[in-house]
């Protein structure tokens, strides 16, 4: 992920987790053995509020907004409406949206493990990084579950840190891709400044190995993800690679060229990229 707005943090206007929910998010990724968080759930309890595209709509739900956007029919928006602060946090620290990342990658591995692959060593699966194999919740939980205008330095400051959690059902299905002997690429926004520490924190939570790790460079100053990311992937057919897997949190890391033969969104209500 890689954006460029600047806005400092909006006043406070929806209260924010308690410390010890905030620490009891760390524990929410740490097992990958099974999709149900250690989070006591019933004060995460879905509760639908009106609002969408940042105003309110009569009869237009927090669900129905949450729908519109995972499906593509509300584009180019710019922050969670207010009103769903708390039902994108109860979503996103609830159990459905494990549930939900679980329910794509199963599919993802389904499909994966009927293929007669070849064993030339030339099979990749493509993965983007931020909400698709590494998870940016954390920070998202201190800044309004995406109700915040997108502050590039504070977010920056994060991925700095390098302490991003793995998304548990992404990396078991990395897991199981390698077993199956296809090769891995990470094709992020990100930029080429933070290689070093994007290496460091995919190592940290389970991803050992790869074939390629794509950042964003200077060249791609002012292309939109849609652009880049379309770019980097015929690079890869270029030379040799058979693209049989394409995952990612944004429709611009499955649309466009190059896609391969098959495409996985998963679940992000947090924020928009074109």
């Amino acid at each position: 992920m890689q954006r460029s707005l600047h806005s400092p943090k909006p006043a406070h206007t929806m209260e924010r987790l308690p410390g010890v929910l905030l620490f009891l998010l760390a524990i929410f990724f740490s097992t990958t053995q099974a999709y149900e968080p250690l989070i006591n759930h019933h004060i995460h309890l879905l509760r639908p509020k009106s609002g969408a595209g940042g105003s309110s709509v009569p009869g237009v739900s927090c669900l129905s907004w949450r729908l519109g956007v995972e499906v593509r029919n509300i584009i180019n928006w710019k922050t969670v409406p207010a009103q769903c602060e708390s039902y994108v946090g109860h979503y996103m620290l609830g159990h459905q949206y494990r549930k939900d990342s679980k329910a794509v990658t199963d599919v993802a591995w389904l499909y994966a493990k009927s293929l007669n692959l070849t064993k030339d060593g030339k099979n990749v699966w493509v993965f983007d990084i931020d909400e698709t194999t590494l998870s940016n919740l954390p920070y998202y939980a201190r800044h309004g579950f995406g109700t915040e205008v997108y502050n590039s330095t504070s977010f920056n400051e994060w991925v700095l840190e390098g302490t991003a959690p793995a998304l548990p059902e992404s990396l078991q299905l990395y897991k199981k891709l390698l077993k199956l002997g296809v090769k891995v690429v990470f094709i992020t926004g990100r930029g080429e400044d933070q290689r070093s520490v994007t290496i460091t924190n995919l190592k940290n939570v389970g991803y050992h190995t790869w074939e390629k790790l794509v950042l964003k460079g200077s060249a791609y100053s002012g292309k939109t993800s849609y652009e880049y990311k379309s770019a980097e992937r015929e690079k890869l057919e270029k030379s040799g690679f058979r693209i049989i897997g394409n995952m990612g949190d944004q429709w611009s890391d499955i649309l466009g060229t190059s896609v391969g033969n098959r495409t996985f969104k998963l679940p992000d209500p947090l924020y928009y990229i074109s």
